[in-house]
């Protein structure tokens, strides 16, 4: 590919380019990360599963009273 059929630097082409190299440099690295907790969940014990498990229920219950409580303010706001 010769300098003229390289994309210029603002096009909306070059930006395109930009943005998927981005997006797959940030999908490579989510996916380690992944990999890193799901390894992580696998090492647990027995107990700490449940201790996790009890964990995530709470967090959950939590989250879903916090959605209720800010849908019921957005009502009112309105």
């Amino acid at each position: 590919m010769s300098a003229s059929d390289q994309p210029r630097a603002g096009s909306p082409e070059a930006e395109f380019w930009d943005r998927l190299d981005s997006l797959e440099d940030r999908h490579q690295r989510i996916q380690s990360q992944y990999d890193d907790a799901r390894r992580g969940l696998e090492r647990l014990s027995s107990d700490e599963a449940e201790e996790v498990q009890r964990a995530w229920r709470h967090y959950c219950e939590v989250i879903a009273e916090l959605d209720q409580t800010t849908s019921e303010f957005e009502a009112l706001h309105r």
